[in-house]
């Protein structure tokens, strides 16, 4: 299996809340110690963090499920569970996560922490549920589920100047001479099949340079698995068009390998949305050491000229030229750099939920049939233990309180009616009956039941 991996996908699970507890405090000569039930801990998040010591992806390539600690539950003498212990998971400089329905975060910068997914909170024990109608209660809440998400996180490359071409025109040997790099080198196309980084020192000017893999024609298209090198450009404010002056196929030349890349290049930013027109280009001209391809560079230097492009003629093989390269790369960075403010790492905004909007909405389903939506309902049904008529009871009177019954009065609910209330996978389903009085509060009885569910 290859080392880099630049692309997965991740599943993800936050921890679980932990259950409240419901206890009696017991102590000689206090016949009436009142409720002790702790609270449960806080189940842990799942947080993506940018670690510049991690190149790539393919730890969660071999181990794609991760999840977070869940909360401990809560004990009697108010003793409340430990918070579940967040996970937190190490991605390389430039990492994209994404979803089905778009990305989520694009995470550039040492530190920089995106929170996937939240753990769930801790159910209430019974002594923060008491009150003043309700000395004692029999029942405390259940946890939340932590959330679940399935992630794809793709890495782009963060480097200054990339290095663009034909396959085997001599991408890996020129970043070989001119940095501590050590890529695979060989004579056959497509020997470079993962990026390789390089750090390139040129006077006052130090400056990451990324050999991409070999693009072909179609690459835009995914041709050459062109799209999985293409965007390892994106985030290189400088490109360098390595030409083959040596090559012996047909209907090759410096030139002619030029705007076939540059067409690419035009069909990937317009496919992405990715503007790579306005970056500065430069023009190396490798593999002048053999005759030919010096003479060959005689012919076109005056074409690239009157383009006015800025080209070097080198040879990775005997080092000739690399100097006046490095020194030119080194002075686009430069300016590139100057002209742009220090990018800082990712701001994460978090965006308050709008006041006065609607906790939930009544949506008929059919005849006598309603669901209810919305967040609180959803969350109260998970927090109720329904082995417990006291829980269910306090469920019924949150819900009245809310609003719940009177909503479906309006639209239309009459006795019998098939309510459901939570997601759509896992509702649950009550048979309502206006006459049973909630939002009441508390009603006699022993602890744990409600005599209106008798």
């Amino acid at each position: 299996m290859s080392d880099f991996v630049d692309q997965v996908t991740l599943h993800v699970k936050a921890g679980d809340g932990g259950h409240g507890c419901a206890s009696v405090h017991r102590e000689k000569f206090k016949p009436l110690g009142g409720p002790d039930g702790g609270n449960g801990g806080r189940g842990g998040d799942v947080i993506l963090e940018v670690a510049t010591d991690t190149a790539t992806l393919l730890d969660y390539h071999r181990r794609p499920h991760r999840k977070a600690g869940n909360g401990a539950p809560g004990q009697g003498s108010l003793r409340s569970g430990a918070d579940g212990g967040d996970l937190v998971l190490s991605v390389p400089d430039g990492t994209v996560v994404r979803t089905g329905g778009g990305e989520l975060a694009d995470l550039v910068g040492e530190g920089t922490r995106f929170v996937l997914a939240q753990g769930g909170r801790g159910g209430l024990g019974n002594a923060a549920l008491a009150t003043a109608k309700r000395k004692a209660p029999g029942f405390a809440l259940k946890g939340e589920p932590g959330e679940t998400f399935d992630i794809v996180l793709e890495m782009k490359t963060v480097a200054d100047v990339g290095l663009i071409g034909f396959p085997s025109a001599g991408k890996s040997s020129l970043i070989a001479a001119v940095s501590a790099a050590r890529p695979k080198i060989a004579d056959y196309p497509f020997t470079t099949l993962v990026p390789n980084l390089g750090v390139v020192e040129a006077g006052a000017t130090q400056f990451v340079v990324a050999d991409v893999p070999g693009l072909i024609p179609g690459a835009s298209h995914g041709k050459g698995l062109g799209h999985q090198f293409l965007r390892h450009i994106e985030r290189c404010s400088i490109l360098v068009h390595v030409l083959d002056c040596a090559t012996l196929e047909p209907g090759r030349d410096p030139v002619s390998d030029f705007d076939v890349l540059e067409g690419e290049l035009a069909a990937y930013s317009a496919t992405h949305e990715v503007d790579l027109a306005s970056r500065p280009r430069i023009v190396v001209l490798n593999k002048i050491d053999v005759p030919e391809a010096r003479e060959l560079a005689d012919l076109v230097r005056p074409i690239f000229a009157e383009r006015g492009l800025p080209l070097y003629e080198i040879s990775a093989a005997t080092h000739e030229g690399l100097r006046a390269l490095t020194f030119a790369m080194a002075e686009a960075v430069a300016s590139d750099r100057a002209s742009h403010p220090t990018p800082e790492p990712t701001r994460l905004v978090l965006r308050p939920r709008q006041l006065g909007s609607v906790d939930f909405e009544v949506v008929k389903l059919g005849e006598n049939r309603f669901r209810v939506r919305g967040d609180k309902p959803r969350r109260w049904i998970r927090q109720t233990d329904f082995s417990n008529e006291e829980a269910v009871g306090f469920l019924a009177d949150r819900l009245a309180r809310l609003g719940v019954e009177k909503a479906l009065l309006e639209a239309g609910a009459i006795d019998g009616a098939e309510v459901l209330i939570g997601d759509e996978e896992d509702s649950v389903v009550f048979d309502w009956d206006p006459s049973t009085p909630a939002g009441m509060g508390p009603v006699g009885g022993p602890r744990g039941t409600d005599s209106r569910l008798g």
